[in-house]
Formats: C-alpha cells, sequence, structure tokens
C-alpha cells in the first residue's frame, strides 16, 4: 500500500502547483527517487486527464556521462531533450541524491559543458519559459545526514514541508510583494561584518507559493545591477558543483564581487570567473517556510528558511530582471535569526524585519506562527 503522504504530495504537485489538465502532456524527469512516488504521480496525473511521459535518470549515470562526454555529445543528448521540452505543457522534476557530493569530482569544464547545453537549451530556455513547471527534492539518507535528523524524523519533517496549505502562504505573501515593488533602497545587516546596500527600485517582485518549487516560501526580486555595495557574510553551508563552501564572504563595488572567500575560495572564484555576469548579482529573496529552520546543504530547502535571505550571483529570472545574464545562478543563503547571530532587512530607512522577524502589522502574517 502507498504510504498516503506520497499519494497527497504527488496530488498536490498535479493538480496544484501544475494545475494540470485534461489533454496536456506532463513530463515527470525522474532522479534517484522511488518508483513508489514515481507511480503515484502517473496515477495523479493520469486522474486529472494528463498524459504522463516519464523520464528516469541516475545521478551516479550522469556523472559517468559528464566525466566522458564531448561537447558533440551533449549537444545531441540538449537535441533529443529539448524536443522532448517543447512536446509538454507541464513538467515535475523530482530529484533525489543518494550521495550529495556524487559531483564534486567532476572537472569545471565538463559540468560547464553541461551547463551551456542541456541546463542552458533545456531548462532555461524551455522548460522554464513555456511550461508550467515544478522541482522538487527526494528525501534521502544522505541529506537526512547532512541535516543530523534520523531518516524517519527527516521524512516526517520533508512531508510536513512539502505539503503546508500554501494557498494560506499565498495570501500572507500579497502586502510583502507590494512592499518590494514599492522599495527603493535595501540594506541588509547581519552577523560579523554583514552591512550590504542596493537599490531594487523598478524590479518586479515574485511570490513563490508552490508553483515551481517544493518546498515553497519566498519572495524574489532582483538588485539594480550596478547598486550594489559593502559586504556580506553568509552564514549557511552551501554545495556548488558538488563542493561545500562555508563562511563565504563576498565583497561588492558598483555591484561586482570584487573580493570573494569561503572555506573553498579557489572553487569558489572559478565559479565566480566563469563568465562576466557571474560576479554580479541576478536575484534577492527572503524566505519564510515556517517548517524550514536550519541549513541542511540543499538549496531548495535553505532558501526557504523563516528568518532567512538569500543573494544569488549569476543570472536573473525574466520574471524579475536586472538584465544579468550568466551560466551560473548560486542562492547563498544568510539566516537572521537570534541563534544565527541576528541581523536586519531596512526598506527606504524603515526597519521591516529584525532578527528574522517581521515587525511591521501588514507582514506579521509571514511569522512562523501564523503560516503553520
Amino acid at each position: 500500500m502507498t504510504d498516503p503522504r506520497i499519494e497527497k504530495l504527488a496530488n498536490l504537485l498535479i493538480n496544484y502547483s501544475c494545475a494540470v489538465q485534461p489533454g496536456e502532456r506532463i513530463l515527470i524527469e525522474a532522479i534517484d527517487v522511488p518508483h513508489a512516488f514515481t507511480k503515484a504521480l502517473v496515477r495523479a496525473a493520469t486522474a486529472a486527464g494528463g498524459r504522463p511521459i516519464v523520464m528516469l535518470k541516475s545521478n551516479e549515470i550522469n556523472r559517468a556521462l559528464l566525466l566522458e562526454g564531448t561537447r558533440e555529445q551533449w549537444d545531441s543528448i540538449a537535441d533529443v531533450e529539448r524536443m522532448q521540452m517543447e512536446q509538454v505543457q507541464c513538467y515535475i522534476g523530482a530529484r533525489g541524491n543518494p550521495n550529495v557530493s556524487e559531483m564534486s569530482d567532476v572537472p569545471a569544464d565538463k559540468q560547464k559543458i553541461y551547463e551551456q547545453t542541456v541546463w542552458e537549451r533545456v531548462h532555461h530556455q524551455v522548460r522554464i519559459k513555456k511550461t508550467r513547471w515544478v522541482v522538487l527534492r527526494w528525501p534521502t539518507a544522505s541529506m537526512a545526514q547532512m541535516a543530523e535528523m534520523s531518516t524517519e524524523a527527516f521524512e516526517d519533517f520533508f512531508f510536513n514541508v512539502c505539503t503546508l496549505d500554501y494557498a494560506k502562504m499565498a495570501r500572507a505573501m500579497e502586502p510583502l510583494k507590494a512592499l518590494m515593488e514599492k522599495t527603493d533602497r535595501v540594506r541588509l545587516k547581519g552577523p560579523r561584518d554583514t552591512d550590504l546596500t542596493f537599490s531594487i527600485k523598478g524590479i518586479a517582485a515574485i511570490p513563490c507559493e508552490g508553483k515551481v518549487n517544493i518546498p515553497d516560501g519566498e519572495v524574489f526580486t532582483a538588485p539594480v545591477r550596478d547598486s550594489v555595495n559593502g559586504v556580506i557574510r553568509f552564514n549557511a553551508p552551501t554545495i556548488y558543483r558538488g563542493v561545500t563552501h562555508n563562511d563565504i564572504r563576498l565583497t561588492f563595488k558598483n555591484g561586482k564581487i570584487v573580493e570573494a572567500t569561503s572555506t573553498a575560495s579557489e572553487k569558489l572564484n572559478e565559479v565566480l570567473n566563469a563568465d562576466e555576469g557571474a560576479r554580479y548579482v541576478g536575484e534577492f529573496a527572503i524566505g519564510f517556510n515556517p517548517w524550514c529552520i536550519k541549513p541542511m546543504k540543499d538549496i531548495l530547502f535553505d532558501e526557504k528558511i523563516a528568518g532567512s535571505i538569500h543573494f544569488t550571483p549569476g543570472s536573473c529570472y525574466d520574471e524579475a530582471s536586472n538584465g544579468n545574464k550568466s551560466g551560473i545562478h548560486w542562492d547563498m543563503v544568510m539566516l537572521q535569526t537570534p541563534e544565527a547571530g541576528g541581523g536586519e532587512i531596512w526598506f527606504d530607512d524603515r526597519l521591516i524585519r529584525k532578527d528574522g522577524r517581521f515587525i511591521v502589522p501588514e507582514l506579521e502574517p509571514l511569522n512562523p506562527e501564523r503560516l503553520k
């Protein structure tokens, strides 16, 4: 018998996130996830009148392809996957990972080939722009270890965070979206030497309510490209290209990262030197999912942590564009909760969040006890 939590999650993804309509084709890309979940998605899609297409993948196999593949080979893979993506109206990317460091020994030039072919041509150009899509992680023992939780406790956490009342959250986000779109100057203060200023004037604010990411719970925009000045120090660990970074510290001058250090500074700067846009920021977001309370080195969860912000070197999103283009999009998370050292968010000289809690009346419904 299928776990009822799996059925509930599958139905949320099909009927809420993707809103599959009769006759629509939906691509289910399942990477290292249990067949029970993939089958539940197939059943839910079919019940909604959809026509599911399933593509099964493995991170171990992807690593082998990355290590051995040529540019011409990845162009061929991108041709096939793009043609498939162009035939569907909806997409679910379910991504498990028995070993979160599986790609850590794949050279940067090999990873860059993938980013320039499959990621750019299939996902960035077609999936993101032309389908109704949602991506999610699948809970694995590897993720439970990173979260320093038992496998069973982590699974309970996973289903709580992924199946909360996103419609209620969506209503609570509306005042934050409106406020961000009226704001010019932002100032972030945080642990240690974080003091950063930038403008978000004229750039849309996008509420994330379980339609494209599960879990969800953020509103994002982008800084005016050349307006970022100061220092930001991230206190959540992050994995990029399979490498773990702690204590990332970035110094900005007129929008550009002019100094970057971490516990893996060489790898950090290797990514930031990938192209011109990688040293500029494409996203600024405020997180508030009440079930996400501590970092676990998985960005789909960590960027939603209640009391956090994330700042993103690399490409912007078209919905909130500041014109920055890059093959990189690296969400880096800073917690501003008391346990993490505190912090403040100021909009046009008005303090709107202190030590991770919204303090203006119209935003208080986004505090954890109101969203649970």
